[in-house]
C-alpha cells in the first residue's frame, strides 16, 4: 500500500498494492524457516516519528473542535489515523513530561522535575531503559531535534538545572542518539549541541546565516529533512522532534500577520479577572493565578496572546505537512508511524489561571494523533474514546517496534486500542495524574537546599501538590498536603469545564470514596515499583 500524502490538496490518495505484507518482528526472535536478509528483515521494521510540541493545549487543533487555529496538515493526519478524545499526561509540566513519555515511569518514581524533593537529573542507568535508548539497542537509527528538556548523568543528582560548564550531553547520550540537534539545551546542565559534527548540513541549518534565515520551528523542520535525507532504506529508524513551539511569541513571529485580525473564540470557563473560586491555597500561591491577571485577564490580553500561539501552532504544521510530504516521495510512508501529542497543556485565563501544572482539564488533557502508514485505508480515520496516558508513550513505542518493554515501564502498552483487538471492558478504567511543582520551591531547589525548604512550605500550609485520578466520566484529585486536605470531584460527562465541585454533595459521596481509594491505590502502586 502506497499512502500519497500532499499537502497542497485537501485529502490522501491512495493506491494499493496486494503484494506488500509488513510484519512486525519482535527483538531476539531467530528466523529459522526463512532467509530473510539483515536488510530485508530491517526493513520490514516500522519506522517511528515522535511529534512533540510544548505547551500546545489540546484544544488548539481544527481536529479538536477549533478550525480557527488552521492546523490542516495534522487535522489530516488524525483524519487518516488514530485521534484520542481521552488522553491524559501522567505530569503536566516540561521537563517531568518529557521524562515521563521517554521513560513511561511516573515522576513520583523518575523523580526528575524542578523542585525537591523531585529534582534530580537522570541517571545513566534510567536513561538505558528509556525507548530510544532501546530503539538503538534493538537496531533502529535514532534522532533526537529540538528541546531535549532534562539533564542525563551518571549517577541521579540534584538539583535538576543548573548550568555547569563541564557538562557535555553528547558524552552522555551521544552513544543513543545517531542524530541530534538541540540548539538552546533548555532546562539542562549544558548549552547547544549538534552532532554528527561533520553534518555539513546540519552545520548550515544551525548556522549565523540559518539562523538569521529561519525562525526556530523552521530549523527544527530543516533538521528533520536532513535527518530523512541521510536515512539508510536497509536500516529502520525512529526519530523524535520536540519543536520549542508554542510557547509566548516572540520567536515564530513571522507567522504572527495570519492571525493579526482574527477574533477567536473564547472558552466558557475563561474568567475575566481573578477567580474568587479557587482554592484559596492555589490562588495564594500557584503562579498561574498571578499569570492570569497579568497575561490573560482582559478580553484584549487573552486575543493577543492567542494570536501568536496560533501563529507558532501554524508554523509547526508547515512543518508536519513537509514531513509527510517526503515520507511520502521517499517511499518511506507505508512502513512509518508518526505519533503528534504535546508535553503539557497550558489554562490561557480557563478557570482565572495561566500556566499549567495543576489539574484541570485545560493542563492535563492531551493532544494525541497516532498514524500508521502500515493500516489499510478501511481502517483509518477513527476517534478513540479509550483512556491513555502520557506513562503509556514508551511502551507502546517499543511494542510498535516489535520490543517487549521492559519491567521497569510503568504504562500501559496501548497498540492492542490502536488495532482495535483490545477487550475495552478489560482495559484501564482510570489514569493517574499528578502535580508535585511548587513555584515557591524554585530558587530554594536551585540553591540546593530545597529539602528543608521544602518541610517549611509544607508547615506553613502553602503546598498545593495534588494528585488524583480522570475516569470515563470522573474527575477527582486531592490537595494532599494541606491541612487539611482540599479535594475536588467533578461529574464530566455534564460538567466538561468544571465549575461545580461535588466534594460537599451527599449524593456523591459513595464515588468520592471510591476514587479517593483509587487514588491510594495507584499512588501506592507507582512509589512501590520496582526499578531495576
Amino acid at each position: 500500500m502506497m499512502v500519497h500524502y500532499l499537502p497542497e490538496v485537501s485529502r490522501l490518495f491512495y493506491c494499493h498494492s496486494s503484494s506488500r505484507v509488513i510484519h512486525l518482528f519482535f527483538a531476539g526472535v531467530v528466523l529459522s524457516s526463512c532467509s530473510l536478509s539483515f536488510a530485508d528483515e530491517a526493513a520490514r521494521r516500522p519506522n517511528i516519528v515522535f511529534l512533540m510540541t510544548d505547551d500546545q493545549r489540546w484544544d488548539s487543533f481544527g481536529c479538536y473542535g477549533r478550525p480557527e487555529f488552521e492546523t490542516h496538515h495534522i487535522d489530516r493526519l488524525a483524519e487518516n489515523g488514530v485521534i484520542f478524545d481521552n488522553a491524559y499526561y501522567a505530569v503536566s509540566i516540561c521537563m517531568p513530561s518529557r521524562v515521563t513519555m521517554m521513560t513511561g515511569r511516573y515522576l513520583s518514581s523518575h523523580r526528575v522535575g524542578f523542585t525537591a524533593p523531585y529534582d534530580k537529573t537522570l541517571s545513566q542507568n534510567d536513561f538505558a531503559n528509556s525507548y530510544p535508548a532501546l530503539l538503538k539497542q534493538a537496531g533502529y537509527r535514532t534522532g533526537f531535534i529540538g528541546k531535549f528538556g532534562f539533564s542525563v548523568t551518571k549517577d541521579g543528582e540534584r538539583p535538576s538545572y543548573l548550568k555547569k560548564n563541564d557538562y557535555d550531553i553528547q558524552k552522555q547520550v551521544g552513544d543513543v542518539f545517531d542524530f541530534y540537534a538541540d540548539e538552546f539545551g533548555t532546562h539542562t546542565y549544558g548549552g547547544a549541541a549538534f552532532w554528527p559534527a561533520n553534518d555539513e548540513g546540519l552545520q548550515q541549518i544551525y548556522s549565523d546565516g540559518g539562523r538569521k534565515m529561519l525562525a526556530r520551528t523552521y530549523r527544527n523542520g530543516k533538521a528533520m529533512m536532513r535527518f530523512l535525507d541521510t536515512q539508510s532504506k536497509d536500516q529502520p529508524f525512529c526519530l523524535s522532534v520536540s519543536f520549542y513551539a508554542v510557547k509566548p511569541g516572540h520567536f515564530d513571529s513571522s507567522d504572527v500577520g495570519k492571525f493579526k485580525s482574527r477574533q477567536f473564540s473564547v472558552p466558557e470557563n475563561w474568567v475575566e479577572g481573578p477567580n474568587e473560586r479557587l482554592p484559596k491555597v492555589v490562588a495564594e500561591n500557584a503562579r498561574g493565578y498571578q499569570m492570569h491577571i497579568d497575561r490573560t485577564s482582559t478580553p484584549v490580553q487573552y486575543q493577543r496572546l492567542v494570536r501568536a500561539f496560533a501563529a507558532q501552532g501554524y508554523s509547526v504544521d508547515q512543518q508536519v505537512g513537509l514531513l509527510m510530504d517526503k515520507l511520502e516521495r521517499t517511499g518511506m510512508l507505508d512502513n512509518t508511524i508518526v505519533i503528534f501529542t504535546s508535553d503539557n497543556g497550558r489554562f490561557h485565563g480557563s478557570h482565572g489561571l495561566y500556566d499549567k501544572a495543576l489539574l484541570y482539564e485545560e493542563s492535563m488533557k492531551a493532544p494525541l494523533i497516532v498514524f500508521d502508514g502500515r493500516t489499510k485505508a478501511p481502517e483509518r480515520g477513527r476517534r478513540e474514546r479509550g483512556l491513555v496516558s502520557s506513562v503509556d508513550m514508551a511502551p507502546t513505542i517499543l511494542s510498535l517496534a516489535g520490543i517487549t518493554p521492559p519491567a521497569n515501564m510503568q504504562g500501559f502498552d496501548f497498540t492492542t486500542v490502536l488495532n482495535q483487538t483490545q477487550d475495552m471492558s478489560t482495559w484501564q478504567d482510570a489514569v493517574f495524574m499528578e502535580n508535585l511543582f511548587l513555584v515557591g520551591m524554585v530558587n530554594a531547589s536551585r540553591k540546593g537546599d530545597g529539602v528543608a525548604a521544602n518541610q517549611n512550605l509544607i508547615k506553613s500550609n502553602k503546598s498545593y501538590r495534588s494528585h488524583g485520578v480522570r475516569t470515563n466520566r470522573w474527575k477527582y484529585f486531592v490537595y494532599y498536603e494541606h491541612d487539611p486536605v482540599i479535594e475536588e470531584l467533578y461529574d464530566m460527562s455534564r460538567d466538561p469545564l468544571e465549575r461545580d465541585n461535588l466534594v460537599d454533595n451527599p449524593e456523591h459521596a459513595g464515588v468520592l470514596n471510591e476514587l479517593r481509594q483509587k487514588t491510594k491505590a495507584l499512588y501506592s502502586e507507582i512509589v512501590n515499583h520496582r526499578i531495576e
